[in-house]
């Protein structure tokens, strides 16, 4: 691994390989929408994500305390917030939208905990990105952007819980178990879902794919390179996943998008790229 972190290039590729494969999981995802709905895909999501994490860590929560317990369910509360929004943001307003607005989370967090000027004029390209990306007027889907930033929101909160969580508990114990717990909480809603809807077998198999993409394989990628690579490559690789969202709706669910949104998508990459990239050294991320 120390290769990786004398060679900013492979760490890179590394980190886009995780954003292409967590967006690719994202689209498959969504073609079982019609029949699974987005809760019914996020719930299998989260069982691979949880099984994928709960073998790699091998939490002990039996030896948690009250104080370790308290952030661990908040953290699955924006787990399960967070994903299942996205994905009703996806199915109504389109993968590259609903991924570049939910980027806003993770920006606006690192934006007020720093006193670098630079970073309020990345916020305000961001907003100016998310306008142009948009066009907020009378016939704009309000409720699916407003499960994308209910989606951004949560990632906020979870991010600034995951600190607590990292502080409390080693490892990634606390991530693996937050997981876990948001998939007990899904799985029920989601059998219900099933009992009712009766989806085709390829429902499944899209949900299960979905989960191996968007979880299995950037956790598994990213645990091989987070902890090798800089603050700036990290930034530059995390901040591509708008622009790998737009492209991936574009060419494989045909949500075509106008040039001024695609203008809007590389303001917001442009400025999670400015911020991020001068944040401290990343951890294992849980999404």
């Amino acid at each position: 691994m120390s290769r990786l972190a004398g060679r900013p290039g492979r760490g890179l590729a590394v980190i886009c390989a995780s954003a292409l494969s967590t967006q690719s999981g994202a689209a498959v995802g969504s073609l079982a929408f019609s029949s699974l709905t987005p809760v019914g895909v996020v719930a299998a999501r989260q069982v691979v994500a949880a099984t994928v994490l709960l073998a790699l860590a091998r939490p002990r929560f039996w030896r948690f305390t009250r104080s370790q317990w308290s952030p661990v369910l908040l953290l699955a509360l924006f787990f399960a917030g967070m994903n299942t929004a996205l994905y009703a943001a996806l199915e109504r307003v389109g993968l590259g939208t609903a991924v570049t607005i939910e980027f806003l989370g993770p920006l606006a967090v690192a934006v007020l905990a720093s006193r670098r000027p630079r970073d309020g004029l990345c916020a305000l390209m961001a907003l100016t990105g998310v306008v142009l990306l948009t066009r907020p007027g009378p016939t704009s889907d309000l409720v699916g952007l407003g499960f994308a930033v209910l989606a951004a929101g949560c990632w906020a909160g979870y991010i600034l819980t995951n600190r607590v969580v990292g502080q409390r508990l080693d490892g990634v114990q606390g991530v693996a178990m937050g997981t876990a717990i948001s998939a007990l909480g899904l799985v029920p809603i989601a059998a219900v879902i099933v009992w009712h809807l009766q989806p085709p077998v390829e429902a499944f198999l899209f949900a299960a794919v979905a989960g191996v993409l968007a979880s299995a394989v950037p956790y598994s990628l990213d645990l091989i390179v987070l902890r090798h690579i800089s603050p700036v490559v990290f930034g530059l690789g995390m901040s591509l996943h708008p622009l790998f969202a737009a492209l991936i709706g574009a060419l494989f669910l045909h949500q075509l998008l106008p040039v001024v949104a695609w203008l809007g998508i590389v303001l917001v990459v442009l400025s999670n790229a400015l911020t991020l990239g001068g944040g401290s050294r990343p951890r294992v991320r849980g999404r």
